[in-house]
């Protein structure tokens, strides 16, 4: 029997993949836990809609990505720390500031553990942040971190 399955099946196959099984398999296990369904025309078009929908979907996130990368190239992110002797600093910036700052200041949201820079930002100066803004996009935001007071 041809089933499409409608989720991974260990030994079996990957979703949204047609493949052939006994009969009793389908009958007795795949089909009664909604792992997979009887391979017909119309569940065959169903499955095509699907990808279609699918493939669609995801060049619309590559294209926001793309432009939130974009945006993101001219955004600098200002912060302030007081500093100690020989351009030491108290304390650093964390991510998570990074992430509040970009979502008061400029309205985008970004998920912190998107950044691929993780160390904390503890040194006066200019810093280059990439963050992975979807498969394969990357995007970089520039932090500034000066001495307070000055």
């Amino acid at each position: 029997m041809e089933v499409i399955l409608l989720s991974d099946v260990k030994g079996v196959g990957k979703k949204n993949q047609t493949v052939k099984v006994s009969d009793g398999y389908a009958n007795n296990f795949l089909l009664p836990r909604k792992l997979a369904v009887p391979s017909s025309k119309k569940s065959q078009e169903i499955l095509e809609n699907q990808k279609e929908n699918a493939r669609i979907a995801d060049e619309n996130a590559r294209k926001e990505a793309t432009l939130l990368a974009k945006k993101l190239e001219t955004i600098t992110c200002e912060f302030s720390l007081k500093g100690g002797n020989a351009g030491r600093t108290f304390g650093s910036i964390s991510l998570k500031q990074i992430e509040d700052q970009l979502e008061t200041k400029f309205g985008i949201t970004v998920d912190k553990r998107k950044f691929l820079d993780k160390g904390p930002l503890d040194s006066f100066g200019f810093y280059k942040l990439k963050i992975d803004l979807y498969k394969g996009v990357i995007g970089e935001i520039n932090v500034h971190i000066v001495e307070e007071g000055k």
